[in-house]
């Protein structure tokens, strides 16, 4: 199992950039010791969002609020959710990329 962590600098600016596209309002501080888990994704980058930096062992997929679409270096589509738990917290950070291979990095620049 990865460790919790601190999101890096892109993990983070394609969070926020999901948040602002997201139907949904969230705390002001919502990005305050925000931590992280890699999920075993064959490599893709997928998160466990951990707001506050609180593990909390069941939580459950509640919802999609936000998605973003980009192409990995190797022209691949990928496909970024950010979803809800149950109770309408960040969960998770879905990065698929179209054809399961390895994400070779986020982009710099997010549109």
């Amino acid at each position: 199992m990865e460790s919790i962590r601190t999101p890096s600098r892109q993990e983070l600016n394609l969070i926020k950039l999901l948040v602002h596209k997201a139907a949904r309002i969230l705390p002001l501080n919502w990005e305050s010791d925000l931590k992280v888990r890699s999920l075993q994704d064959g490599g893709m980058g997928s998160l466990l969002l951990f707001p506050k930096g609180i593990f909390v062992e069941d939580r459950k997929f509640g919802e999609r609020i936000s998605e973003y679409h980009f192409r990995d270096v190797d022209g691949v589509e990928v496909i970024v959710s950010l979803n809800f738990d149950t109770k309408g917290e960040l969960f998770e950070l879905d990065v698929w990329k179209t054809d399961f291979s390895p994400l070779s990095h986020l982009p710099n620049k997010l549109q």
